[in-house]
């Protein structure tokens, strides 16, 4: 691959190049980077996939364009505030109408491959099983809802395998862009990316979420939060329950997560994907709402801030581990690199540095099971034995003490 070009004011090297690349969904222009067989390049530039949830439900899915106005943005210009794109899944009906939604805009997508010096209109990004727009699905009791926070300089759609697997489950999941920290586009066709230059800490985050927290309230009480009130899928708000919200994010998102649930009461439970649970300051206070760990690099073992952390866990806890994984493996990353490396002619050895040894289709059950456990238990106070201890479904699985 050629040396990349910088991503706003942070460069990016050749690994975060194809993680955020993959991020996006994107596949790389074919004759760029590794080796493309004839049939390769005669079919064109080939899309990458998205395994599709298990859930009974059909998944719908809009986005929203939020503005913080007790928050200026001096990186926007004078007299600018805090905006935020967020989107919303959910289980939908009458999805036939509605189209599948790209995992991220092409435009985004041509900025992040144009800044690393690849063609912008070479790459096919993957669907997801999301419906834009469709009719809420409504089982005669309202939905859970679960807010997601994105990893440093990443977006909203990196763990969308497990947000729409919740969705089709029955849950309402919010999926939140932090601005500057990662890339994220407008409803004008502004493009943002990862700032050096911007003061985005976890606490941002979470101030992010407690901002959008307030505005689902807003939309669960019959208002519309978008900025330009774009038109809302047909029931959504009176679907929420506003009694029932979790959180979860991956590596700066999980550490947000951790961060919001001793901040905002209203986030009754927390699941975090391998964060490192450091940020200035972290808070010591004894947390006794229920939280989980998957942690992979971000360990106990090797991390005092999440050993510390999780002795201040005072309710429900557990914390598991997935063997041969690595960090990113808990994103859509693990499914999508391999697929890559097929386009690129990456060898086996290569691939192993991006995704470990965990095998995608075993890591991608991994994603939709343990997560959609905990919030069950949690949210729904439904049973089941999958956290109750090490399974033989999931030997891969291990439970820490």
């Amino acid at each position: 691959m050629p040396t990349a070009k910088p991503v706003g004011a942070r460069g990016i090297t050749r690994r975060g190049l194809v993680g955020a690349a993959l991020a996006v969904g994107a596949g790389v222009p074919l004759g760029v980077a590794g080796r493309v067989t004839a049939a390769t390049a005669d079919a064109g530039p080939a899309p990458l996939t998205l395994p599709r949830p298990t859930g009974p439900y059909r998944v719908g899915v809009v986005p929203l364009h939020l503005l913080d106005r007790s928050r200026p943005e001096p990186l926007a210009g004078p007299g600018r505030y805090r905006e935020l794109m967020i989107s919303v899944w959910y289980p939908a009906r009458n999805e036939r109408h509605h189209p599948r939604s790209p995992w991220m805009t092409a435009a985004s997508m041509r900025v992040l491959l144009e800044s690393a010096g690849f063609d912008p209109h070479a790459a096919l990004a993957p669907l997801t099983a999301g419906h834009e727009g469709a009719p809420v699905r409504h089982s005669g009791r309202r939905l859970p809802v679960v807010l997601y926070s994105h990893g440093a300089g990443s977006h909203r759609s990196d763990t969308t395998i497990v947000v729409q697997e919740l969705a089709s489950h029955g849950y309402a999941v919010v999926t939140v862009d932090h601005t500057y920290d990662g890339f994220s586009e407008f409803p004008d066709g502004r493009v943002t990316v990862q700032e050096e230059d911007v003061d985005s800490t976890p606490w941002t985050y979470t101030r992010d979420v407690r901002f959008v927290l307030d505005q689902i309230c807003d939309l669960a009480a019959g208002g519309n939060p978008d900025v330009n009130h774009a038109p809302l899928p047909t029931g959504l708000g009176a679907a929420l329950d506003l009694s029932r919200i979790g959180m979860f994010g991956w590596s700066k998102g999980g550490t947000a997560t951790a961060l919001t649930m001793g901040t905002d009461r209203r986030v009754r439970a927390g699941l975090s994907l391998d964060a490192p649970m450091v940020s200035q300051p972290m808070p010591t206070t004894d947390l006794y709402r229920p939280f989980m760990l998957m942690t992979v690099d971000e360990t106990r073992a090797a991390e005092p801030a999440v050993a510390e952390f999780f002795t201040h866990l005072r309710g429900w806890r557990l914390n598991i581990q997935t063997a041969e994984a690595i960090h990113s493996s808990h994103t859509d990353n693990q499914w999508l690199v391999p697929q890559l490396a097929k386009l690129i002619g990456m060898s086996d050895e290569d691939l192993v540095t991006w995704v470990g040894t965990l095998d995608p289709a075993r890591a991608v059950r991994i994603g939709q099971a343990y997560p959609l456990a905990f919030f069950d238990l949690h949210l729904r106070h439904r049973g089941g034995h999958l956290l109750d201890g090490p399974s033989r479904s999931f030997p891969e699985v291990a439970f820490i003490p």
